[in-house]
């Protein structure tokens, strides 16, 4: 096996596939469908099926001659949530950038080339973006943090993580070209600071300032999310209350490193 393909299991790839199209579906999906969807042959399909439906990741329900996810998800969800969560002065870091600046507030980890939202800060007044809930990972280049983390990466890194990603358009104002994105990420890396608007939802915008670890190397992100029309009227406290909210983090985050590794007790 070589190229882009190099390493996979083939098996195991279409299982995974197989999954990740039951979870994306809006209810239990026919075998059938599931075939037709990914491009599988019937028997394979089952096959797949069955085996996932054995390891607990999916479940058969009968009545219905259907598949849904199984309770096997659940736990590997909250198993995701354990292994990102961040500690407690870095959750009270993200509370005072909330408070400072009337916006939810967000804290992003670096994990393998992707951020995923690791803590959120709200309140009803000031709710999170929908879609941003801890676990989320998707559209890094029309999410601050993730234009943050792209403008991180060595050239070559970038365009293999967005030949993965691609870049649709999440919204009408969603920066979609790679030249456009690239001038927008030589911004970020000239500012150090990441700002998008209406990109990712219209009518709401997001700003995101790096977190390093004491190597100096880019590990997360602070960001805020609010209204448009609230960041456009009140730019300068929300970038305040972020810049400081990443230093503030920077500093939990050594910390926390050294009380971890022995270094501070």
């Amino acid at each position: 096996m070589s190229g882009k393909g190099a390493g996979l299991l083939q098996s195991v790839e279409r299982a995974m596939r197989v999954l990740d199209h039951i979870a994306a579906s809006p209810g239990p999906v026919p075998a059938r469908d599931v075939a037709t969807s990914l491009g599988l042959t019937l028997p394979t399909t089952y096959h797949l099926l069955t085996t996932l439906v054995t390891g607990g990741y999916l479940v058969h329900l009968s009545e219905e001659k259907a598949y849904a996810l199984g309770h096997r998800v659940d736990d590997l969800a909250r198993g995701l949530h354990r292994q990102i969560a961040i500690p407690p002065s870095v959750q009270r870091v993200a509370e005072v950038v909330h408070q400072q600046a009337q916006a939810a507030a967000y804290y992003a980890a670096l994990r393998d080339a992707e951020m995923i939202v690791a803590h959120v800060a709200e309140c009803p007044q000031h709710p999170r973006i929908r879609p941003l809930d801890v676990g989320f990972h998707q559209a890094p280049h029309a999410t601050a943090f993730g234009k943050l983390m792209l403008a991180t990466l060595a050239p070559d890194a970038r365009e293999s993580v967005l030949d993965h990603t691609g870049t649709p358009a999440v919204t009408r104002s969603t920066v979609t070209s790679r030249a456009q994105l690239t001038r927008q990420l030589d911004q970020v890396q000239g500012t150090g600071l990441a700002v998008e608007v209406d990109e990712f939802q219209s009518g709401l915008s997001c700003m995101a300032a790096p977190v390093t670890d004491a190597a100096g190397r880019f590990v997360a992100a602070v960001a805020i999310s609010m209204p448009t029309s609230r960041l456009r009227a009140d730019r300068w406290t929300a970038e305040r209350a972020v810049r400081l909210g990443a230093v503030r983090a920077t500093r939990a985050v050594a910390l926390s490193t050294a009380v971890r590794s022995g270094r501070l007790t």
